[in-house]
């Protein structure tokens, strides 16, 4: 598994995930870039992601659905604020509705992912600060851990195809 390390702090509203890809930063950022390749990553294994926008751009929108087994859609979407590639991505990130509106009574975050060049490949920081105590309890609660953790495994068994 690539997840080294998973905090939350109450008092900062954040959830830091921190993981280790054998890989360079800019074939890690590629992941996140390429659509076809974050459809690939993004969500837990029995929940694939379909992207249906992705301008990874300031000022740009990435939306997407995760597909449940039993056929019921998740949909989110991506409010990109800042783009340093390969180094820095910044989003907002929500939950929405099949239109892509965002879904108001699901908590949202600002998300900052950092991009680090190590020995042997790259740490990658995801940060996620909620706008409430209660949103970040509520996505606790629903696994995000749990489902970002396998989600990130997929990253290695992509890079591996390499």
């Amino acid at each position: 598994m690539p997840v080294l390390d998973t905090t939350h702090d109450e008092e900062t509203l954040t959830l830091t995930m921190v993981a280790e890809f054998a890989a360079p930063p800019e074939r890690v950022w590629e992941v996140y870039a390429d659509p076809r390749q974050l459809e690939r990553v993004w969500g837990p294994p029995t929940y694939p992601a379909t992207v249906v926008d992705h301008s990874l751009t300031p000022g740009g929108r990435v939306t997407y659905y995760m597909t449940s087994p039993e056929g019921e859609k998740f949909c989110g979407l991506w409010e990109v604020f800042a783009v340093e590639a390969p180094k820095r991505l910044a989003f907002r990130d929500y939950f929405a509705d099949e239109e892509f509106n965002v879904d108001s009574s699901m908590p949202g975050s600002s998300s900052v992912y950092t991009f680090e060049a190590i020995d042997g490949g790259t740490r990658v920081t995801y940060e996620s600060t909620f706008d409430s105590l209660e949103g970040l309890k509520t996505v606790l609660d629903m696994g995000m851990v749990e489902g970002a953790t396998s989600a990130m495994a997929q990253i290695d068994e992509l890079l591996a195809q390499d």
